[in-house]
């Protein structure tokens, strides 16, 4: 299975190398929209629903078909894994030949690549008829937004968040609490945690690694109320250049590695064994999700975790509100089908179970009493479910998740270098210009 940790550890070229102008050309001409507002739609469905899903959550969806096919016998979904690195490439190309699914199950930061292009479906009627309409989660429905029209809804989600060892934070007098009010506190914490012996480090971040890097660092910046891209669609430029806020998050990575507080293998580190230092018990402070911190650990480890939002400069609070949406394309044979099969995927006892799978649910409304004692450490993103967030841009892919892109470069650069005014001025110039060509 190709789980998040190994998929933003590679590059996701084929998806970056269609924004924009690439995009249009593959998805030349616009398909017809279902009706979503004619009577029935949605209900007592017959026949067979073509889903395709990202081969790195297809666990997340094997299951569910299998259930909502065993629910009732008139209606068969067949579900279709793809390779991430390919999928924006095949769906467009099925889009140009006017043979698409029925539904597509999309990595979120990619939604807004087709919706720009008039790919999907207006679900707006529909999804304001579902009763937890108000419960879904807020940072996927604005990625599936444009204008006050929504493309899309939430399906799973995958979040990054804190971690903190609390036997390493007993042992070296560090309160998680506080450490998150401040990027002052967090770096007192990591300094109190590295003293607690040669081979205990206080931090560990995958500097090698676009992706998984963008997934917990940008929440940082994200918790005081500002980003790396300012601007909508389709007049979005960088924000680097005399942003505050990036320049302290660069500072404080600057100084975890100067101060030796994480270790040196972080320089090449591609999130490939992610984690595997957390859970041998070696890291204090763990940016990272729940599926590589508790689902790839034991229960007597997982009692030593703690989570807590990504913190900024003075506080605040954020964390990527990464996952899934689940789209119908223009063009599709059975859209009433799939709206069925979406409206299965988001009853809440198909949702209570996704941290099984490493996922956390997309409703709020999910963290029932019987949820918070089975997965104890999956409540705090749908406690705080209004502060998930993540860019509305059709340029993600080539901003965050390349090993030559902007992103990844100036982190490296003014962590390991030093050269943060430069790092910056660079950072700001290639933001600039991919985000114009992106737009064009």
């Amino acid at each position: 299975m190709l789980t998040r940790r190994k998929f933003l550890g590679v590059t996701a070229a084929a998806a970056g190398g269609l924004t924009g102008a690439g995009l249009t050309s593959s998805c030349s001409s616009v398909l017809p929209e279902p009706d979503v507002q004619a009577a029935g739609f949605g209900q007592d469905a017959t026949g067979t629903v073509q889903v395709w899903c990202r081969a790195a959550t297809q666990s997340g969806l094997t299951d569910l078909v299998k259930k909502f096919n065993a629910s009732q016998n008139r209606l068969t979904v067949e579900l279709t894994p793809v390779l991430d690195a390919q999928y924006v490439t095949k769906l467009a190309t099925a889009i140009r030949g006017r043979s698409v699914p029925d539904l597509v199950d999309i990595d979120d930061i990619n939604s807004m690549l087709f919706i720009y292009r008039d790919a999907f479906t207006d679900l707006t009627e529909p999804l304001s008829a579902l009763d937890f309409r108000d419960r879904l989660s807020p940072g996927h429905l604005r990625l599936a937004t444009k204008g006050d029209r929504v493309y899309g809804v939430p399906y799973l989600a995958d979040n990054s968040m804190f971690w903190f060892n609390t036997e390493l934070c007993d042992r070296a007098d560090v309160d998680p609490d506080e450490a998150v009010k401040s990027f002052g506190n967090l770096l007192d914490a990591a300094r109190k945690l590295r003293k607690l012996g040669d081979d205990i480090y206080a931090w560990s971040f995958p500097a090698n690694s676009p992706g998984a890097l963008g997934f917990v660092v940008q929440p940082m910046v994200w918790a005081a109320d500002t980003d790396l891209i300012k601007g909508t669609v389709p007049d979005q430029s960088g924000d680097i250049v005399g942003n505050d806020v990036v320049r302290q998050m660069l500072e404080l990575h600057r100084q975890l590695w100067v101060d030796g507080l994480v270790p040196r293998a972080n320089f090449s580190d591609d999130a490939s064994r992610w984690g595997s230092d957390f859970r041998a018990g070696k890291i204090g402070i763990f940016p990272s999700n729940y599926s590589v911190v508790v689902s790839a650990s034991d229960p007597a480890f997982q009692k030593k975790v703690t989570p807590r939002l990504l913190s900024g400069p003075d506080g605040g609070s954020a964390f990527f509100d990464g996952g899934d949406n689940m789209c119908i394309p223009r063009g599709a044979r059975n859209a009433s089908g799939a709206w069925e099969f979406v409206r299965f995927a988001l009853d809440l006892p198909q949702q209570i179970d996704l941290p099984a799978g490493g996922y956390t649910p997309v409703r709020s409304d999910a963290r029932t009493s019987e949820f918070a004692t089975k997965y104890p450490l999956a409540t705090l993103p749908l406690e705080r479910i209004q502060e998930g967030y993540a860019p509305t841009t059709l340029s993600y892919n080539l901003l965050y998740n390349q090993p030559d892109g902007p992103w990844l470069q100036m982190f490296r650069r003014a962590v390991f270098d030093g050269e943060l005014e430069a790092a910056m001025k660079e950072a700001q110039q290639n933001y600039d210009r991919i985000l114009r060509q992106g737009q064009a």
